[in-house]
């Protein structure tokens, strides 16, 4: 075991309790977890004399009272003194839920610090947060990277659990701290100017890595539309036969994305933090693709405590929903307001978190229950089924998306002939100019326009005008159906290096729209 020599000024463990009474409380800082927040939470060490005993209060959930033996052994194994007589430990402020274990490391240092084992001055500028084991470990928990950032924010350092180091590279200007035990933030308590240990080297993206697009064969025009979502952040579905590529063409659009920027990358590594979820390329945009028999509450967040869904762990990132008329409908329509907004608001009766939820949707459908609509002669469902498994999308939603296509059966030629050399390196360089060039341009990407930013970067030629005027009579297009159609024109167009939007860029996205 360690041996803990104390620091000037100290009192070392159960010598000269006469000299040197303990101090009767002390205040430690941890933070919280609501969402993606970090709210403050200060630890308060009382000794009010008395019998023996041990009480955490401030609305401490289950979890967090038992701290109170994991504390206690962690602090003797250490070979450190824990105090006889009554002490209480205050969780402030009082009206704000503590969950979990996050508060032992917090616990355990204020207690030592009331009983004068390690010098209070020096955690003035420190916060701590980390579960123990009954032999003093320091455990890994969820949120500690919304918790640095706080402590970043505040101008204090935090000492956290070394197995959170890898995923805290994001943030190279915060005084971070990992311990592997607790005698290791005893010790840096202890230390005048405590030394910011160096954290493991980030991961970097391994393009290999991702599916590559020339594994399709065919499928020239859902390549194009793929091409057209990534390059403006559309929503995409497409509608086919099984067996057609949808699920390969979907998996392949983060091949086609750009890395993560340094303030993205932040952003989703919070949301991952906050879920308790590490990932393993920082930079790599997400690709989530829940089961269709995912709950509203899986997609959108909720649970006790408030945890991140699908929509938040998309972040920045695809979300992809296979057999999308197969999910339930609620979780479907709770898809709506996330679509539009880019976050979501999940209200409890005690608490009230807001999630980043700006992902790009990408799904797929067959045209029936079989899938062989296209081949009536194979195709076994009723019209009356058809309608009914269509009609498992509703109009707002649908209105929601941006790209809708067809991907029919692969021409049999096409599957055994080798076809010439997809130029995807060009294709994600003509991306990513585009990204750019929206968000340098107009500060956010194309499928992000308000309406009056539509009416200032999406205005249309003559030609393109009168295309989209034949289209609404014809086809009763929405007023955000409307605004979709000018968002993927724009796009188009901004693919094309074209300043301003033509007719021919108006009758693609009008594909795209109304078949």
């Amino acid at each position: 075991m360690a041996d803990l020599h104390m620091e000037s000024g100290t009192t070392p463990a159960g010598v000269g309790a006469a000299q040197a009474p303990p101090r009767p409380w002390l205040r430690v800082r941890s933070r919280a977890q609501s969402g993606v927040e970090a709210p403050e939470v200060t630890i308060e060490a009382h000794r009010p004399g008395g019998a023996s005993g041990f009480s955490v209060v401030g609305m401490a959930q289950t979890a967090v009272r038992e701290a109170r033996d994991r504390v206690k052994s962690a602090i003797k194994t250490m070979q450190l003194e824990f105090p006889s007589g009554q002490l209480v430990v205050n969780l402030a402020p009082a009206d704000l839920a503590k969950h979990g274990s996050r508060y032992d490391l917090a616990i355990a240092m204020s207690v030592l610090a009331a009983t004068r084992q390690i010098p209070a001055r020096h955690l003035e500028d420190l916060e701590f947060i980390g579960e123990l084991s009954l032999y003093g470990e320091v455990r890994g928990v969820r949120g500690r990277f919304g918790a640095a950032m706080a402590a970043l924010a505040a101008g204090r350092g935090l000492v956290f659990p070394m197995r959170n180091a890898g995923e805290l590279g994001p943030l190279a200007d915060a005084r971070l701290y990992p311990v592997r035990t607790l005698a290791d933030a005893v010790h840096l308590a202890r230390a005048r100017e405590p030394a910011a240990r160096p954290l493991p080297p980030r991961l970097r993206t391994r393009q290999s890595t991702v599916p590559s697009l020339r594994d399709v064969k065919g499928q020239l025009a859902a390549k194009r539309a793929l091409t057209v979502a990534a390059a403006g952040g559309h929503h995409l579905l497409m509608r086919g036969p099984p067996g057609t590529g949808k699920t390969m063409l979907a998996r392949r659009l983060t091949g086609l994305l750009p890395p993560l920027a340094p303030v993205e990358a932040v952003e989703v590594a919070n949301i991952y933090s906050a879920a308790g979820r590490e990932r393993r390329d920082p930079e790599l945009r997400p690709f989530r693709d829940p089961h269709h028999t995912a709950s509203a509450a899986a997609l959108i967040g909720g649970g006790t405590p408030i945890l991140p869904g699908e929509v938040s762990l998309a972040h920045g990132g695809v979300l992809f929903l296979d057999e999308i008329p197969e999910f339930r409908r609620d979780a479907l329509e709770s898809l709506r307001e996330p679509l539009e907004s880019s976050e979501v608001v999940v209200s409890r009766v005690r608490e009230r978190c807001r999630f980043p939820a700006g992902f790009q949707l990408v799904a797929a459908m067959n045209p029936c229950p079989a899938g062989l609509l296209c081949d009536e002669t194979r195709c076994r469902c009723t019209p009356q089924q058809v309608q009914r498994y269509q009609s498992r999308l509703s109009g707002p939603l649908l209105d929601r998306i941006d790209l809708n296509v067809e991907v029919g059966p692969v021409d049999e030629d096409e599957l055994w002939e080798r076809a010439p050399p997809l130029d995807e390196a060009d294709l994600r360089r003509r991306v990513a100019a585009t990204r750019t060039a929206q968000l340098a341009g107009r500060g956010k990407y194309n499928r992000d326009l308000d309406a009056r930013e539509v009416e200032r970067h999406c205005a249309l030629d003559a030609k393109g005008r009168r295309l989209l005027k034949l289209a609404v009579k014809e086809y009763g297009l929405s007023a955000r159906a409307i605004h979709r159609v000018q968002k993927v024109a724009r796009t188009i167009a901004d693919l094309a290096g074209a300043e301003s939007i033509l007719g021919s860029h108006v009758a693609e996205a009008l594909t795209y729209r109304v078949g």
